[in-house]
């Protein structure tokens, strides 16, 4: 299953009616963060915490440390539950005479961002995810599908912890006089260790293996992997605005595409699949010091391509509903927590699902 992930950069709020910029870098979409293999690569962290902290103007560093854990365990299609005999027996490609059954992937990043404002206008941000991963699969099964494929000892599993791949994401909100419509651009660096196995089972890259079960010793997917071994552009956009004396709206977007493969060898490439997503958000702005907030993120994400792409099982559309807050616990420090719950889902083939995620961070402005 392929996961999205990301990491963002709050800001201080500095007043509840007083005019917020400084878009820290919608990071995270997407990509920030590793992907899970043969399983959802739309379901993950899309919140916007640039919005969930408030835009700011103000020059300096700030530093963003957050929290998001995603537990995928929960096997879907389409827009619905599916069954390991679904997998086998009704396989998202036919021409394998069967499927791969995965369980359960477990998903963990501590992202760490820093972002500069030289001024009310520009700001540069550099985020570092560090992943943490199990997955859990009992392998590509064939028809006609029996429960002793399912058993215990069917189980393989593997571990992924390390760095991911870091993004540089630069933003410009000159635009209007309340600095409250931006643009950002940036990249996606492949720094996060990547790879895959060939056919003949020779290793490219520097994959992490499976450690335990029928597969030990094997790849793990190319898209699990903490890296994608691709470097990607970024571009995206955000407004806001106040529409009352107690709300403040905004909605943002941003596209990452690769433009460039490490794994790239006829027979051993790996391009990781372009990713879209949207966020619409609400700010209660009554209260000084903690703001409740609900946001609508939205994800698409297009098929991964090449030898080690699991291309049928990793395109889709996905909505969270996120209510969360963000409260001062100092001068310069901010503290926010979210949860995020799919409303809706439209994947193809089979995926692992999360019922929910969650995200907790801390920001500091110096």
């Amino acid at each position: 299953m392929r996961v999205i992930a990301s990491s963002f950069t709050a800001v201080p709020r500095r007043s509840p009616r007083r005019p917020m910029g400084t878009p820290m870098v919608l990071l995270g979409l997407a990509a920030l963060f590793p992907q899970l293999a043969s399983a959802c690569a739309t379901c993950g962290c899309t919140l916007s915490t640039d919005a969930a902290t408030g835009y700011s103007t103000t020059s300096g560093w700030r530093v963003n440390v957050d929290y998001t854990f995603i537990d995928q365990n929960q096997l879907r299609h389409g827009n619905s539950k599916a069954s390991p005999q679904q997998v086998v027996e009704q396989p998202s490609d036919p021409s394998l005479g069967g499927g791969e059954i995965e369980k359960k992937t477990v998903n963990r990043y501590i992202n760490l961002s820093a972002t500069y404002r030289f001024n009310a206008d520009w700001g540069l941000t550099f985020v570092a995810p560090y992943v943490i991963r199990d997955h859990d699969t009992y392998g590509t099964q064939l028809a006609p599908y029996t429960p002793a494929e399912t058993a215990p000892d069917q189980v393989s599993n593997a571990h992924v912890a390390g760095l991911g791949d870091v993004k540089l994401i630069g933003s410009y909100q000159g635009f209007l006089p309340m600095h409250n419509l931006g643009i950002q651009f940036g990249v996606k660096l492949p720094t996060g260790h990547y790879g895959g196995e060939t056919d003949d089972g020779g290793l490219i890259g520097h994959p992490t293996t499976f450690h335990s079960g029928p597969n030990l010793g094997q790849s793990l997917d190319s898209s699990l992997q903490a890296g994608t071994g691709s470097t990607d552009l970024i571009v995206g956009a955000y407004y806001y605005q106040p529409v009352s004396q107690n709300f403040d709206m905004f909605v943002n977007g941003q596209f990452q595409a690769a433009v460039s493969e490490r794994m790239n060898r006829p027979g051993a490439d790996f391009r990781p699949g372009n990713l879209a997503s949207a966020s619409l958000g609400l700010r209660y702005e009554a209260h000084a010091n903690w703001v409740p907030q609900l946001q609508l993120n939205v994800i698409h994400r297009s098929a991964d391509q090449g030898a080690f792409a699991d291309r049928p099982d990793t395109a889709g559309t996905v909505a969270y509903l996120s209510p969360g807050i963000s409260a001062s616990l100092a001068r310069n420090l901010q503290f926010y927590a979210f949860v995020q719950v799919p409303v809706y889902s439209h994947l193809q083939g089979y995926q692992l699902f999360p019922r929910w995620t969650g995200t907790v961070g801390l920001s500091m402005q110096f």
